[in-house]
């Protein structure tokens, strides 16, 4: 846990600090009010919620057909888990598109309806104006850029292997500019999504706001960004190899929800009344 972190609530300011201090953020992204409150009691600054959430938890083929309506379900019941860090929450595929108008009315109805923090908006650098709007109205931007799941498809890329990339070294300076287009239409924070070792420090180094990043970053980023899922190896794949992960708690659910069927099936009581 970093000093800021032990300190009390984190602000966005304090995310600004750390950068100049050289201390990494953390961000974790969770789905539901248990692994919330888990994430906030580690001491993360940032617990996020994903537009992947129906990708990753509920099966979809693509993150682009998450909505409005699923993506505050998830963000209410992570608000009620996160009381220390800051909760931030994507953009379904959508609002950003339309334009600053409809920009305006999603992040109002996220701050208003799940009460988050800030708002992360996929390839905002698309979308400045809608930036400026969202930070006029007085929220928070958490801007994404880079090849990310609702971008891949313009570079070329199946989201399926929009993770396995990085951003060519050739795109170094039209990436630092819209890093710093970024910073000057008001965001707050980066995530810079397949920075590379290379593309990603020189956007670091180009801004005064933190950069953060999920895969295709790096140590050279002022922090990272990991699914708590991911992290923990809470997939079903995972049964089949042996993941690079924290945990392999697919197989850990896997051992123990068969030996309570097999106590189940030979009559003997079981374990395990849920404790909120």
């Amino acid at each position: 846990m970093s000093a800021q972190a032990a300190a009390g609530k984190v602000t966005i300011p304090s995310l600004q600090e750390m950068k100049a201090a050289g201390e990494k953020s953390v961000c974790l992204v969770a789905w539901d009010y248990q692994m919330a409150r888990i994430a906030d009691r580690v001491g993360v600054e940032i617990v996020s919620v994903g537009d992947t959430v129906g990708v990753n938890l509920w099966g979809q083929p693509h993150p682009l057909e998450i909505t409005m309506e699923e993506v505050l379900v998830v963000a209410k019941a992570v608000r009620r888990g996160v009381s220390r860090a800051l909760l931030s929450c994507d953009f379904p595929f959508g609002p950003l598109q339309e334009g600053p108008a409809s920009a305006v009315r999603a992040a109002i109805r996220l701050v208003k309806e799940a009460g988050v923090d800030l708002v992360k908006l996929d390839g905002a650098s698309d979308f400045p104006e809608a930036v400026e709007a969202v930070t006029r109205a007085g929220i928070p931007v958490f801007a994404q850029f880079g090849i990310t799941p609702q971008t891949a498809l313009k570079y070329g890329i199946e989201y399926s292997a929009a993770s396995s990339v990085q951003v060519p070294e050739e795109m170094l300076e039209e990436l630092v500019g819209e890093a710093k287009r970024l910073e000057s239409a008001g965001a707050v924070a980066l995530n810079f999504t397949n920075s590379g070792p290379v593309v990603g420090p020189a956007v670091v180094e180009a801004v005064s706001i933190p950069v953060l990043g999920g895969f295709g970053g790096g140590p050279w980023l002022d922090g990272r960004i990991r699914m708590t899922t991911a992290a923990l190896g809470y997939s079903a794949a995972n049964l089949d190899k042996e993941p690079d992960t924290y945990l392999n708690v697919a197989r850990l659910a896997y051992d123990a929800l068969s030996q309570c069927a097999a106590d189940i099936r030979a009559g003997r009581q079981i374990r395990g009344g849920i404790k909120i």
